[in-house]
């Protein structure tokens, strides 16, 4: 039976929120990793690096994989090997074999995010108007779901392994659902499978990698940011991000119609600062409210700052649009997966919060290039 816009728009919508589900799960596991493997926040990044490794890996291969055989089931990989890995997360007992599994789940990860974006601009033309947006507001919602979810079973004292197993069934549940409503998608034949950015397309490359690596960085090291100030105890750590999730959701399914009405340079701007804005309140109050606060900030700052850069990177004409988008996924979505191993790094160095600091630094560069982003026709 033929797909229709409509079914594609939900399976597509459905694939996003697997995406943010699955990945948010892990974030209220970092604390207890941490815990039942006695490492530091050094340690830690090293082992995150892992999962960022995976995933980039996979994104450049990708590319190939598309071209024979569609989005479609690179699509149900990705999210299937999410569902199998989450309960290794849980699980692992030694660093090494925390490692190898963040690197199958970071691959997972990784061939799930380009598929389901391509996805998405097929469904985005085959409907005839915006729609990125909202895809991305339920990648944001499936965040919130999956922290607020597993936060919820750990709060009740149920054990980590068995939090992810619940997690994992529903996962695949969603998935099993959407299969027959994905459309099959396939790269045009003689196109090359990757293009390295340039001109305009390089800014928005690299300006959507520090809008993703501070997502990344409240996914990663948020809850250990605030239990480590002893404002919230381990258990209940993933609130933060369950906070800044509510936030990005909000904001990213009011996206497009705030757009049109500000403008995309206001937008940029404005998100940013309050962004930063959000991780002054973050690392600066003693008080619980007013740090998670800045978790609400930050998601609200941040939260259409990737579905314009999306926009604007199918519009321009450097470069093929599919190339384009293709390739600042790749370099984007580098910033969340590789951008919270550098901060575990940094933070060995200068403390977590002085990681957190050089990212607000690295938010300033979205204001400055706002206007060159809006209005360049090239």
């Amino acid at each position: 039976m033929p797909v229709t816009p409509r079914a594609a728009c939900l399976a597509t919508r459905l694939a996003f929120l697997l995406g943010g589900f699955g990945l948010a799960c892990w974030a209220p596991l970092v604390p207890f990793a941490q815990e039942r493997l006695h490492t530091d926040a050094g340690a830690i990044g090293s082992l995150l690096l892992c999962l960022g490794t995976g995933s980039v890996l996979a994104m450049l291969g990708t590319g190939a994989m598309n071209c024979r055989f569609g989005s479609k089931p690179l699509i149900v990989t990705g999210a299937l090997g999410l569902a199998i890995t989450l309960p290794g997360l849980a699980l692992a007992p030694t660093a090494l074999f925390l490692a190898v599994v963040l690197l199958f789940f970071g691959a997972s990860l990784g061939v799930l995010d380009v598929a389901m974006n391509i996805q998405g601009t097929e469904v985005e033309r085959l409907v005839k108007r915006p729609l990125m947006a909202g895809f991305h507001a339920l990648f944001s919602i499936g965040g919130f779901a999956g922290a607020a979810f597993m936060t919820f079973l750990l709060s009740c004292h149920l054990p980590p392994f068995h939090s992810t197993i619940i997690c994992s069934a529903l996962m695949l549940i969603v998935l099993i659902y959407a299969f027959p409503r994905f459309i099959s998608t396939k790269q045009g034949e003689g196109e090359p499978l990757f293009a390295m950015p340039r001109g305009i397309v390089l800014l928005l490359s690299l300006l959507a990698a520090i809008a993703f690596l501070a997502e990344g960085a409240m996914l990663d090291w948020g809850a250990l940011l605030i239990t480590s100030a002893g404002l919230l105890p381990v258990a209940k750590g993933g609130m933060g991000y369950m906070l800044f999730s509510v936030a990005m959701t909000v904001c990213r399914l009011l996206g497009d119609r705030v757009t049109a009405r500000l403008g995309a340079a206001t937008i940029l701007s404005g998100g940013a600062v309050l962004a930063i804005t959000g991780i002054a309140c973050l690392l600066l109050s003693p008080f619980k409210a007013l740090a998670l606060s800045g978790f609400v900030f930050i998601g609200l700052g941040i939260a259409n700052i990737a579905p314009i850069l999306f926009r604007r990177a199918a519009e321009q004409t450097v470069m093929p649009a599919g190339l384009a988008v293709s390739a600042l996924t790749t370099i984007g979505y580098t910033g969340v997966l590789l951008g919270p191993a550098g901060i575990g790094f940094a933070a060995s160095l200068i403390t977590l919060k002085g990681a957190f600091w050089l990212l607000a630094g690295l938010l300033c560069c979205v204001p400055l290039c706002a206007r060159r982003v809006a209005y360049a026709k090239a």
